[in-house]
């Protein structure tokens, strides 16, 4: 028997147009909805180096880029989130750990759309646990493990 979904209302923003092939919408809106426990209205926006760095820094107090971003507004009934993904930093290290750019964006989206509905990895014990959901969502999606050893 085939599990039914979350509803999502996607929308998909591009200020940096490199990856738009590589990241069709049905492809972003099946990473998403792999995570969903609940409906969701999720902005999923791919930002330059620039964008990323301001607003790390405007809301993290963190002066770089980072490879995604999670606004998380409303965690019930409905899901509300924007998830930003920069790039280049995923384009880096995609290319740094060997990983296929594919494979890394689905993690990332994974691994946004979980912190959208509350899970964290600031101690030993979250990070074990959501690190173990993605690994097992990516596997769903054909992803192999992010966090296993090369």
């Amino acid at each position: 028997m085939r599990t039914m979904k979350p509803e999502l209302q996607l929308s998909l923003q591009f200020a940096d147009p490199r990856h738009r092939a590589l990241l069709p919408r049905h492809f972003v809106a099946r990473c998403i909805r792999a995570a969903l426990e609940a409906p969701a209205q999720i902005t999923v926006r791919i930002v330059d180096a620039d964008e990323g760095r301001a607003l790390n820094k405007d809301f993290r107090a963190k002066d770089y880029a980072t490879n995604v971003l999670t606004f998380d507004y409303e965690h019930s009934p409905v899901v509300v989130a924007d998830l930003v993904l920069c790039a280049p930093v995923l384009e880096a290290e995609a290319q740094a750990a060997g990983t296929p750019l594919k494979d890394h964006y689905a993690h990332l989206l994974v691994h946004g759309a979980l912190h959208a509905q509350g899970w964290d990895h600031l101690k030993a014990a979250q990070a074990r646990r959501m690190e173990a959901r993605e690994t097992a969502l990516l596997a769903a999606l054909g992803v192999p493990d992010p966090y296993s050893p090369a």
